[in-house]
């Protein structure tokens, strides 16, 4: 378990900063920072946080250390992971959300609400943060320092920290708050992505009878924003759907299993891992830019 969170820590840390520098990279020589690319940035930095504040704990746990953390250290890897977490799934629905818009059919009604939607993106990103740091204020209230003694009657194993028992009541409470903003992302991430494969299928089917006969379907700008978007969403639903199960599963125990606690961590760090790699390989800036590099450097040594 240690080598395996080491390698999903190590190449989606190494993944999410190579993917940012491309895009930092592009921006600076290209026309500046687009709209996209700034939520592009907050995702990715959002995904580090999530790896770093659960991998590094969670593989020292898993290689025998678990009393290396007090109380303020378990407080802020908690209360990070979650704020990252949550800002991750704001950054992947607005993404959704604005490629909806920008893919829209040009009527009157959709160019408002364009133009309404390019300003309040930086907006957007910039309440995500606030937002997402006053709701999960809570979390460290319940989260304390591994005890080395054997009385755990009011608190269960997470690991490498412990989570203290509050009357249930309390704890459904919490639940529904916490379910209630991820509901919200989903559903908007939902209605996004079926406006865009709608709006890709209606404008293949009008362009259909000027494609050339001998090109390949797997070719067109459609289909190929088509499977990005499936790729992503799909990707992220089932990560998503495994971490809430598992997390659910564990709040129903109080001293859950080792290989309980540890897939919930697999599991709630898969998405920040992968997705950067899907953005590689479905980004065709960032290939024509390693295309561009690859050919100066053997030019320089020739």
């Amino acid at each position: 378990m240690g080598i395996i969170f080491v390698s999903q820590t190590g190449v989606g840390f190494l993944g999410n900063i190579l993917l940012l520098l491309c895009y930092g990279f592009i921006s600076c020589t290209g026309r500046g920072i687009k709209h996209m690319d700034l939520i592009l940035h907050n995702l990715l930095v959002a995904n580090c946080l999530v790896l770093l504040s659960r991998g590094i704990p969670q593989t020292m746990a898993a290689l025998g250390l678990k009393y290396f953390m007090d109380d303020f250290g378990c407080k802020l890897v908690f209360y990070v992971h979650r704020v990252a977490r949550g800002a991750s799934l704001s950054a992947t629905s607005l993404l959704s959300g604005f490629q909806a818009i920008t893919i829209s059919l040009s009527s009157p009604q959709w160019m408002e609400l364009k133009v309404k939607a390019l300003k309040s993106v930086r907006l957007s990103i910039i309440l995500g943060w606030p937002l997402h740091l006053f709701v999960n204020s809570i979390v460290p209230m319940y989260i304390t320092a591994m005890s080395k003694s054997n009385n755990l009657t009011e608190k269960f194993d997470l690991g490498f920290c412990s989570g203290i028992i509050i009357v249930r009541n309390i704890s459904l409470l919490y639940s529904m708050m916490f379910s209630i903003i991820d509901i919200l992302h989903l559903v908007l991430m939902i209605w996004a992505s079926g406006c865009m494969l709608i709006i890709l299928y209606r404008h293949k089917q009008k362009v259909l009878h000027i494609h050339s006969k001998s090109l390949s379907p797997k070719c067109s700008p459609e289909s190929r924003a088509t499977h990005s978007i499936l790729i992503l969403v799909s990707t992220f639903f089932c990560f998503y759907a495994l971490s809430s199960f598992f997390t659910f599963y564990l709040s129903l125990f109080e001293k859950p299993s080792w290989w309980l606690v540890n897939s919930s961590a697999l599991m709630g760090s898969s998405f920040p891992c992968v997705s950067p790699f899907v953005l590689i390989s479905r980004d065709p800036r960032v290939s024509r830019l390693w295309c561009t590099r690859g050919t100066k450097i053997n030019d320089f040594r020739k």
